[in-house]
């Protein structure tokens, strides 16, 4: 395994990918609201996604040049989609915002895990 990401370009994508997603969080449309409301994620809780996308794009971003820090924040990026995922279940939320949204990241995170750090 290696520290640094390669090819890194895909870590920078995955980073501008979550960096969109926090910014649409600021004033969440539609899918997105439908989305949390769906899986019953309390609505004075949002904020904290919001949070954790930032900080996920920031050690994206940083770990571009610091070796692991781009790999623990890819992992945490998985492993959050991995519980959406299970929330959406859970909830038997599973229409197009599951399909699309919560799989089609967590298919984009995984793929930029495994290709950029195996």
């Amino acid at each position: 395994m290696i520290l640094l990401p390669d090819p890194w370009w895909l870590t920078a994508l995955l980073a501008v990918v979550i960096l969109s997603d926090a910014a649409l969080s600021v004033r969440p449309p539609a899918f997105i609201r439908d989305c949390l409301t769906g899986v019953g994620f309390p609505r004075e809780w949002w904020w904290t996604l919001l949070v954790i996308k930032l900080l996920a794009a920031a050690g994206l971003i940083v770990g571009l040049w610091v070796p692991g820090i781009a790999f623990a924040a890819n992992v945490g990026i998985v492993w959050y989609f991995v519980a959406a995922a299970y929330a959406h279940i859970r909830a038997r939320f599973t229409g197009s915002e599951f399909w699309l949204n919560c799989l089609g990241m967590l298919a984009l995170s995984t793929v930029v895990l495994l290709v950029s750090y195996l």
